[in-house]
């Protein structure tokens, strides 16, 4: 293997590259808030909730202090505790079975598509024929696109179980031209830093088109309280801070070019290394996936450890999403799960690196790292 020169940083995000662009804007807003001196909820969060509401298509917007958090309060408002399990599947990050634990509930897992990363419907049926106590589904879309809504959701209604829709990496995101978070009972996000629509911090959102669970929601994130000192319900402390809501109003702006410029590095990745001919492989939407929003460009490679090491040596940033299957972690171990009880995510958790993907990459960028994969493997 020769090495090539390294004369190149790419990072796997570039945030102060982004942050250059909108620097007086972020400034402004901060300043908004600090001269109020309103740093809980507040105006700017109510705005923030609209214009996500508008922008998920959704009818309400409720936010919240975390992605975790709002995996949390779904599950809470759905009245999902003790003695309950929930369906979702191994492959994710660890707050889609971590939440269902934290209400008390048990997850039981369902395996992923080898093409989408997503959960796969068509083993729903029996897994739930499996487990008369699962009161919930979680489906995540992963990395940026859309599960396989439709046929989830006939099923789960079928049998009158809610789908909750953890789509933390997926904002604006659409399944058939429905957006993220809009077509289940719930959805979920994040506004982790790294997310498409990053806050300054963390900050989290859930949609839902029930009037009664957005109260119930909104309570909730407040102790359970609906009125001053009056809980109905046992909540949780879960505002979110007026500053997010302010910056997060700025880059909402921005983040459909954002979105859009990540498809397009998408589209030079695959066509890249589909020149090069290297041995991995490049994902591609699925037909129903008729936006992905590339969270992450996730490729699947053979001895990808070596690779990812290689890629360091030569200044290209990448990561491991997810190297250790949820029904494996030894938290989980009571379930008594094996290696090989799910394939699919148990293969996948040893092939798949994450590229850079952010929109502040320029095709130079794209071609110094698809050359190195190229070097690597040739």
């Amino acid at each position: 293997m020769t090495a090539i020169t390294r004369n190149k940083q790419v990072p796997l995000l570039d945030l102060p590259a982004q942050y250059e662009h909108i620097r007086e804007e972020i400034l402004a807003a901060i300043g908004r808030v600090l001269d109020s001196q309103r740093f809980i909820l507040g105006e700017e969060v109510e705005k923030l909730e609209e214009a996500l509401a508008a922008y998920c298509n959704c009818r309400h917007a409720v936010g919240c202090a975390s992605g975790s958090d709002a995996l949390l309060l779904a599950l809470m408002a759905l009245g999902i505790g003790p003695g309950d399990e929930v369906l979702t599947v191994p492959y994710t990050f660890f707050a889609t079975a971590g939440s269902i634990s934290q209400v008390g509930a048990v997850p039981v897992f369902a395996d992923i598509e080898e093409a989408t990363f997503n959960l796969d419907v068509h083993r729903v049926a029996s897994v739930l024929d499996a487990h008369p106590k699962i009161r919930a589904i979680i489906v995540v879309h992963l990395f940026g696109g859309c599960a396989d809504m439709d046929a989830l959701l006939e099923v789960a209604n079928g049998r009158g179980i809610p789908v909750i829709e953890d789509a933390a990496q997926s904002i604006g995101a659409e399944y058939k031209g429905r957006r993220a978070g809009g077509m289940g009972r719930i959805g979920c996000f994040s506004f982790y830093p790294t997310k498409n629509l990053g806050g300054y911090g963390d900050g989290g959102l859930v949609t839902t088109n029930d009037d009664e669970l957005a109260a119930k929601v909104a309570a909730l994130r407040s102790h359970g309280s609906t009125t001053k000192y009056i809980h109905p319900w046992i909540g949780v402390n879960s505002h979110m801070d007026t500053i997010q809501a302010a910056v997060l109003r700025v880059k909402l702006r921005y983040l459909d070019g954002w979105s859009d410029g990540r498809a397009r590095n998408a589209e030079r990745y695959r066509s890249e290394l589909g020149r090069i001919g290297a041995p991995v492989t490049a994902p591609r939407p699925a037909e129903y996936q008729t936006r992905h929003i590339y969270n992450q460009f996730v490729i699947r490679a053979p001895r990808r450890d070596e690779l990812q090491a290689y890629l360091k040596e030569q200044g290209v940033g990448t990561e491991v999403y997810y190297p250790l299957p949820l029904d494996l972690q030894p938290c989980y171990a009571f379930l008594g799960h094996k290696a090989g009880d799910f394939p699919v995510s148990e293969r996948l958790a040893n092939e798949a690196l994450a590229l850079p993907i952010h929109s502040e990459l320029a095709g130079e960028d794209v071609a110094y790292v698809c050359e190195a994969i190229g070097r690597f493997f040739f």
